[in-house]
């Protein structure tokens, strides 16, 4: 859980959303925050964190996080 709770706090950085997530096909998905809005360092700390840009769905996601 810790990871996701720093995942989170990354994004909180970028957008304070009162729905910031959605959880499509076992994929948590990070809504309206944009792939060039966060830094490459935040970005490569997302990625160690499980979450990744998703072209399909035009924002961050991960499997690691999604339902189960």
């Amino acid at each position: 859980m810790e990871s996701l709770i720093k995942a989170l706090q990354i994004f909180l950085k970028y957008q304070n959303l009162e729905f910031p997530t959605s959880c499509i096909n076992d994929e948590l998905i990070i809504v309206r925050i944009g792939k060039n809005e966060v830094s490459e360092n935040d970005t490569k700390k997302l990625d160690k964190l499980g979450f990744v840009w998703n072209n399909g769905y035009d924002c961050f996601s991960s499997f690691k996080y999604g339902s189960a």
